[in-house]
């Protein structure tokens, strides 16, 4: 026996009511849906007949449905606003008022190129939403933005334009809407797309200058490859997640980076992206040199692992599952970075040889030789070359000691020079560092046991070099001291034994606080090679 019979009269009452309650819930929900639409339609108008009364012009989309808009044109690739935009005449007079501090800066003919000019931003999170709001500020009349991804709510700590209303939509209306209000005379292109390899020609057409601010590191190399052999103008964003001090924010070519694991992956990739070729000078990054404190990756719950490949959560291919530690300011620093090239490059006045945190090649040569010379006093014999590369030398000096002396107050050294810490142990990054010259002569007295007289400077010499301390003649006398201990040359080597000597603990000759000074910067060594090498 079935369970309905259709042709049962009280069946067939149950079904017609059934289909009546549908068929009016729908009518109710088409109309309301109508009556929405019609009040968002004439808030619009509303709205651009204010603006066109007020004698505001420019280019205004409408943002009535940036939601339901963005999930119809996921993966489209056609400008999403296109078709609602208006066009109004801006007033020439009230652009250049506007851009009056530009053109003071620049001139005429310069703000003439900037205004002319077409950028395309890759990647509108944190480091892109910072450099198009500032591209546009500028007088950059063309920016296209790229982006697939949505607002949440941890965007909000470093995002330029996102509100907390904006939670949910897409990051290029969020950017489109904020530069629309600031320039109307800037003509905004958003695109809810994900730039791919071979799908993204026509998305930097006609672009003079391209920002890579793409997170994940394989598609990051798709571009700078594809801007590469096509001669598109790139500049390309490191990681500024796990970072805080923006002193160690800087730009250089992608070829002179230090200190940065993405910048070095990327490289490595993109060299061999291009069979086997150099990476050439010309792709301009902005990166930071700081090497981050304890921070790592938020963990993932244990019910995500057992679903699986962790690369395989993600909503695409690579794209990282888990959030990585970001202070808001740093990506806003390496956006304005990127802008502030840009605007220069077009402007005809480009940045000549932005200047790296290690810069000073001649001062670490000079260092470098000082330190050998020291060494042969201490071995008592030539070594010929020591374990450390100027490129280790700049490291202690500037990232390590940051130019100043291991000795309260700590002040930055007037006269620089690098001595070795323990004269038990060879000379290494971890047993190095910075003193005011005469204090590293006293060590070389006091901790490693030469020998010393006072130079005469009587018609030899003068400034600040007079009175220094220089090795006696004998390097065999002992210094008598308490808690000594045998003093091996910079490569570790026991001394020979006709000049064998004692040395004194560090520790015992400039003290206990000064040894926890020490012992905290060259565990910081140790972090900058594993950082290094990783």
């Amino acid at each position: 026996m079935p369970f309905l019979d259709i042709h049962d009269h009280r069946t067939q009452l149950v079904l017609v009511g059934v289909c009546t309650a549908l068929a009016t819930t729908s009518l109710f929900t088409a109309l309301s849906g109508r009556r929405r639409r019609k009040l968002r339609r004439h808030l619009d108008e509303s709205i651009r007949s204010s603006i066109i009364a007020s004698g505001t012009t420019g280019v205004l989309p409408s943002f009535s449905e940036p939601g339901l808009k963005a999930k119809r044109q996921y993966h489209a690739q056609e400008p999403v606003l296109a078709e609602s935009r208006d066009v109004y005449v801006y007033d020439e007079d009230l652009v250049r008022e506007q851009l009056a501090r530009n053109y003071a800066f620049f001139g005429e003919e310069s703000m003439r190129n900037v205004r002319a000019a077409s950028v395309v931003v890759v990647g509108c999170g944190g480091v892109g939403s910072w450099a198009a709001v500032m591209l546009a500020r500028s007088g950059v009349s063309k920016i296209r933005l790229i982006d697939f991804d949505y607002v949440t709510l941890s965007s909000l700590n470093r995002h330029a334009t996102a509100h907390l209303a904006d939670v949910g939509t897409p990051k290029v209306l969020c950017v489109a809407r904020t530069l629309q209000q600031i320039a109307r005379f800037v003509e905004v292109d958003p695109r809810i797309t994900l730039w791919r390899a071979g799908e993204g020609d026509d998305l930097l057409e006609g672009a003079d200058w391209v920002v890579d601010a793409i997170d994940n590191i394989q598609t990051k190399v798709d571009l700078l490859k594809h801007c590469a052999l096509k001669g598109i103008k790139v500049f390309s964003s490191m990681g500024a997640g796990a970072k805080s001090d923006p002193t160690r924010v800087q730009i250089s070519d992608l070829s002179a980076t230090h200190y940065d694991p993405l910048a070095r992956a990327v490289r490595q990739r993109l060299r061999a992206a291009l069979s086997g070729k150099s990476v050439t000078p010309g792709i301009p990054v902005v990166y930071s040199t700081e090497v981050p404190g304890d921070v790592a990756l938020l963990p993932l719950p244990e019910e995500e692992f057992e679903k699986g490949k962790i690369d395989e959560l993600a909503a695409f291919d690579d794209f990282r599952v888990r959030i990585l530690p970001v202070l808001g300011p740093l990506p806003a620093l390496f956006g304005l970075h990127i802008a502030s090239y840009i605007i220069c490059e077009l402007a005809g006045k480009p940045l000549e040889r932005p200047l790296p945190v290690r810069h000073r090649k001649k001062l670490y040569e000079r260092l470098w030789k000082d330190l050998l010379h020291r060494e042969e006093r201490i071995a008592g014999y030539q070594l010929g070359t020591l374990p450390l590369s100027h490129g280790d030398i700049a490291l202690i000096f500037e990232d390590i000691s940051l130019a100043r002396t291991i000795l309260p107050p700590h002040p930055t050294c007037a006269r620089p020079a690098l001595i070795r810490w323990d004269p038990s142990l060879p000379l290494s990054i971890e047993n190095c560092v910075v003193m005011e010259y005469r204090e590293a002569e006293r060590a070389v007295v006091d901790v490693f046991g030469v020998v010393t007289e006072q130079r005469s400077h009587s018609g030899e010499s003068s400034g600040e070099d007079s009175g220094e301390l220089v090795s006696a003649t004998s390097s065999e006398v002992l210094v008598e001291a308490v808690d000594e201990v045998l003093v091996v040359d910079a490569r570790g080597d026991l001394i020979p034994r006709h000049t064998i000597r004692h040395g004194h603990r560090p520790s015992s000759v400039w003290g206990e606080e000064v040894g926890l000074v020490v012992k905290k910067r060259l565990a910081e060594a140790r972090r900058f090679r594993e950082w290094a090498l990783q």
